[in-house]
């Protein structure tokens, strides 16, 4: 079994866009800006934003972090986002979700211009991924794609199924497999025979939340596991979707948790901000 090493993969991609931000920012008199907004005080999102700082730091982007409290009105947010979008020093924008229940996340998301979407979230984005023409695509689906790719594993041809069908990893998994020529299935809580179709796969993406649900006699002899998810098990570990000490058995290739697709999520962030910020700033140009 090979082990596909987010942590090893990512450190590439950080090295590779630490050439890119310096070579930006001399052409251009300034780094790569980007902003993030965090409303509230969730626990797991203070951990996650803090990583994205780290990755902005290490890489030469600026990163500006605007933190709201949890009574923050709609208004409010709606304001800052507005200032945000017409700052030409900031070239991505990103929400930090989950928000307090009284915001309307989709509406928020929604006030970031497509140019500066760099989770890749908006309509505009996810209708051009479908189309298949360039735009901003979703992180960690492409943070999966980028992992494969290098280390050489085949999609084209090949039968891929993906369970869990969310808009945030789901739904663009599955056009990014499809659109590199892959025949995919996308399984989710409604799916009949679950098992059987998951037997099936050459690549099997878990995407679905839920602690070790993909078990051994689940998984096809010499399939590729990626395993997207990141739970607690009833010890307080981390783990993903994946019983990863049985799975392994089996699988030729296979994610872990943590070090596996959750460092590629932060590196495809970071490659979005700065392609955002050099698409930005060569039309600013024009």
């Amino acid at each position: 079994m090979i082990l596909l090493n987010g942590k090893e993969a990512s450190a590439e991609i950080r090295a590779e866009l630490n050439l890119r931000a310096a070579q930006f920012e001399r052409e251009h008199g300034k780094k790569a800006g980007l902003a993030v907004v965090l409303i509230g005080n969730d626990p797991a999102s203070e951990v996650y934003v803090r990583n994205k700082i780290r990755g902005c730091e290490e890489t030469g982007i600026r990163s500006m972090t605007h933190r709201l409290p949890e009574e923050t009105t709609m208004e409010e947010a709606l304001a800052l986002l507005a200032a945000l979008s017409a700052d030409r020093d900031v070239h991505g924008i990103l929400v930090q979700l989950p928000l307090p229940a009284h915001l309307n996340a989709e509406r928020l998301l929604e006030a970031i211009p497509p140019e500066k979407d760099v989770d890749g979230f908006l309509p505009e984005n996810v209708g051009r991924l479908a189309l298949k023409k360039e735009g901003t695509v979703a992180c960690t689906p492409q943070g999966v794609m980028e992992l494969l790719r290098r280390y050489h594993v085949p999609i084209a041809g090949k039968r891929a199924v993906v369970v869990g069908r969310s808009n945030i990893v789901g739904r663009p998994m599955a056009m990014l497999l499809l659109n590199a020529d892959a025949t995919v299935t996308v399984c989710h809580s409604k799916t009949e025979n679950l098992k059987e179709e998951c037997l099936r796969a050459d690549l099997l993406v878990a995407a679905i939340g839920k602690a070790k649900f993909i078990t051994a006699d689940m998984v096809k002899e010499g399939a590729v596991v990626v395993d997207v998810g990141m739970n607690r098990d009833q010890d307080n570990k981390l783990c993903g979707d994946v019983d990863f000490d049985a799975v392994k058995e089996k699988a030729a290739y296979l994610t872990p948790v943590p070090g596996g697709v959750g460092p590629m999520t932060i590196a495809m962030l970071l490659k979005n901000t700065l392609d955002a910020a050099e698409r930005i700033e060569t039309q600013d140009n024009v």
